[in-house]
């Protein structure tokens, strides 16, 4: 990891804002996976965003927007989420959505195994089949083409459709964050502390 993660008694004044307002969110919304060291220190793109709070807090901003959209269903996002951070080889990215999916959604092992090989799943229901091909779409960089925009449209709305393609880019940035700043999954040993 190219950024030390910071612990709590070592946040300066400039930090503590944006560590009190991402170390709150983080623990309401993620338990099913790693998101700080025993001693409280952030972890992921949190711990990255943390080393910069200028920029940081945008990026947070941004995230918390994201989050609170939700005008798709959760299971879709996972994938869409799943297929952005396999293209990427973000490991982290990969490591914490597949636990909120296998937890919260029943995800088979099978299935996070093919997303994570970059590959189709072949039980995907409409919606996640749509929030796959949309997000690989886009991956491949380009306009994405007008049957899949119109598919989107039609299942999840215009609203929906919107967000889908900005949760593929805001995750483009997150695993962007991830790769460059080296962040591992989490070991072993490391307990997952949401509070």
């Amino acid at each position: 990891m190219r950024l030390p993660p910071i612990a709590p008694d070592q946040v300066t004044p400039e930090q503590l804002p944006l560590f009190d307002a991402m170390t709150a969110g983080v623990a309401s919304k993620y338990d099913a996976f790693v998101t700080r060291r025993d001693d409280g220190a952030l972890l992921g793109p949190w711990n990255a965003w943390l080393h910069d709070p200028e920029l940081g807090e945008a990026f947070w901003s941004v995230t918390q927007a994201m989050t609170k959209a939700r005008r798709i269903p959760d299971g879709p996002r996972q994938i869409a989420i799943l297929v952005t951070g396999a293209h990427f080889g973000a490991a982290y990215e990969t490591y914490a959505h597949g636990a909120v999916a296998a937890r919260k959604h029943g995800m088979s092992e099978r299935r996070l195994a093919t997303l994570a090989a970059g590959e189709r799943p072949e039980d995907l229901d409409d919606a996640e089949a749509v929030a796959h091909d949309v997000a690989k779409a886009l991956l491949r960089g380009g306009v994405l083409p007008d049957p899949l925009y119109a598919l989107a449209v039609s299942r999840f709305g215009q609203a929906g459709a919107n967000e889908l393609i900005y949760l593929v880019g805001h995750y483009c940035f997150v695993s962007m964050t991830l790769n460059g700043f080296a962040v591992p999954v989490p070991r072993a040993d490391v307990s997952v502390s949401s509070g």
